[in-house]
């Protein structure tokens, strides 16, 4: 097999994982009500569950940049996959709330090594120009993740209930695992290939950066903060919104099934899956900036989510779709953009251990996010839902807060574009 089609073979193979780690992430979001009334539980305690993948996600992020540096990315995304797979199975076989937290705490472990192990990969397989092309591909096959986790799981749900399908998925998340351990090779010379070498030679330098010195360069830098607190603010209120509590506000304000919910959610992924390589494309071809990318699109969903908090229950259904389709358009862009900008910004040496430290910060808003609205609910209530559209505005608007928030620091961003890294 020729260099080009291998390396987009492993491209495939990886990606279907990542398809998989966004699956995992999202699902809650549409089975949440039966979750619910199956367990037994309310708000704050379904916040807890879904969040729960979001706590060993973000605290696995140094380590997972650590392992790809040294263990090695595939061996780390095999192992951790395995785990993510039983923690799924045990999702669909748990009988109380406890066991369903611990399986849940087990899927985050598993996908969480996951992202930068890749990332890791492409960045040896793929010229450095190709890379941020190669990252929006990677998101937007997030975004078919992101997909499946709304109508299609909501069908699937409905055919042999939600357990059932946390234990199909569970099922194939280990084929996955399998085949990236019989295709997948960290680098081009252990598949008998040329190394890829296409980088500054001080980047390239064999001498090792330490572990510690390596997270010291990373979270000394002052181009690390703005890009992190931006990331951390803006999924908060995405991954609170795609990942749990859309679906309930869908279906306790507008009176939708859990398909029709789906099928509102599932243009969460679409504005995923055309955002991500729209924001590449502006990136690199049309702004040539990354700062500008993340400002404009920070603005545009900041604004958008001005009449959600204030006006909640009066959008037309039609305008639902296309107000979620864009609040995730726009949003996509902390990854495509983010990541490329912290990569950029490190020398090779210690590209998974910053892009992991950096993939702390949107998980770890993710598992405020989730329980700090289900808290808000419940104290507005009635506890367990269903909720009042009193409820969820209130919700929404400590979402607008943070929103704001992500805009104040994509502002204080620092350009790493090459042509106008000197102008900043």
């Amino acid at each position: 097999m020729s260099f080009s089609s291998y390396r987009y073979l492993i491209f495939i193979v990886l990606g279907a994982a990542y398809l998989l780690v966004f699956f995992h992430r999202l699902a809650p979001a549409v089975v949440a009500v039966d979750m619910m009334t199956d367990l037994k539980t309310g708000g704050v305690l379904m916040g807890v569950l879904a969040s729960a993948y979001f706590y060993p996600y973000a605290l696995m992020q140094i380590p997972a940049g650590l392992l790809s540096d040294s263990w090695g990315p595939r061996r780390s995304i095999v192992l951790f996959f395995v785990f993510g797979a039983a923690g799924s199975i045990g999702l669909g076989l748990a009988q109380t709330v406890s066991m369903a937290i611990a399986a849940r705490v087990l899927v985050g472990l598993g996908a969480a090594m996951v992202f930068i192990p890749t990332l890791k990969i492409l960045t040896h397989w793929f010229e450095s120009e190709k890379f941020s092309r190669m990252s929006g591909l990677l998101m937007s096959l997030g975004g078919v993740g992101a997909f499946t986790a709304s109508t299609p799981l909501a069908l699937l749900s409905d055919a042999i209930t939600w357990r059932g399908s946390m234990i199909v998925i569970g099922i194939l998340t280990l084929v996955v695992a399998g085949l990236i351990w019989l295709i997948v090779r960290d680098r081009p010379e252990d598949a008998g290939y040329a190394p890829l070498y296409d980088c500054k030679e001080t980047d390239c330098s064999p001498n090792r950066i330490g572990m510690l010195a390596g997270i010291w360069l990373v979270i000394r830098s002052a181009r690390f903060w703005p890009t992190a607190l931006c990331n951390f603010f803006g999924a908060l209120v995405m991954l609170s919104i795609n990942g749990l509590w859309g679906g309930p506000f869908l279906i306790h304000v507008y009176d939708m099934t859990r398909a029709q919910a789906g099928g509102v959610l599932s243009m969460m992924a679409i504005g995923l899956i055309l955002g991500a390589p729209t924001m590449s494309w502006l990136s690199n071809r049309v702004l040539q900036s990354r700062k500008k990318v993340l400002v404009l699109t920070q603005a545009c969903a900041c604004c958008a989510f001005v009449p959600m908090a204030f006006f909640t229950g009066g959008f037309p259904i039609p305008l639902l779709y296309l107000w979620f389709f864009f609040l995730s358009f726009c949003l996509s862009s902390m990854v495509v953009v983010g990541y490329s900008a912290i990569k950029d910004s490190f020398p090779l040496q210690i590209s998974g251990t910053a892009t992991g430290i950096l993939n702390i910060f949107p998980f770890a808003g993710a598992a405020l996010g989730q329980p700090l609205i289900g808290w808000y609910l419940d104290r507005i209530g009635p506890h367990g839902g269903p909720y009042t559209t009193d409820a969820y505005s209130t919700a929404f608007k400590v979402c607008l807060l943070s929103l704001m928030a992500a805009v104040l620091f994509s502002t204080r961003v620092k350009e790493t574009f090459p042509r106008r890294e000197k102008e900043d």
